[in-house]
């Protein structure tokens, strides 16, 4: 089990501590409804969604997730039960703040990262058009 020790500072598990600089700390105070968004995403807010969502994801310091660069440890690593809880949170952030419709269609993402490369997949196709228009 992780938990915060008295100085705060650090996550435990089985003795072992994690640096709160490391992208795979969460902070006691995380839980999935944290995220304070000024709207939910929708079919028709997605550039300023992503770009609210990502300096809330950069400052919990976990971009790392949904861009891929931090890939998910062996089963088995010390590492893999907390990268595991750190995508579920980040899971959680990403999903409370969608328009139910696009939620439910990302129920089934197994990781972070899977969300949102569904979402610039899906949000893309959309964009393509408006930039020929304006080109």
């Amino acid at each position: 089990m992780t938990n915060t020790d008295a100085s705060g500072d650090k996550n435990k598990k089985g003795g072992e501590s994690i640096d709160h600089n490391s992208p795979i700390y969460l902070h006691a105070s995380d839980y999935p409804k944290d995220i304070h968004m000024n709207e939910v995403l929708t079919d028709k807010n997605n550039n300023g969604w992503e770009h609210e969502m990502m300096n809330f994801l950069f400052a919990k310091n976990k971009t790392g997730f949904i861009d891929g660069t931090i890939k998910r440890p062996e089963v088995g690593s010390d590492k893999y039960l907390c990268w595991m809880r750190c995508d579920a949170m980040i899971k959680g952030w990403l999903t409370m703040d969608m328009e139910k419709e696009i939620r439910n269609s990302m129920k089934y993402a197994k990781t972070a990262t899977e969300i949102w490369q569904d979402l610039k997949e899906r949000f893309g196709k959309e964009s393509a058009p408006k930039a020929y228009k304006l080109k």
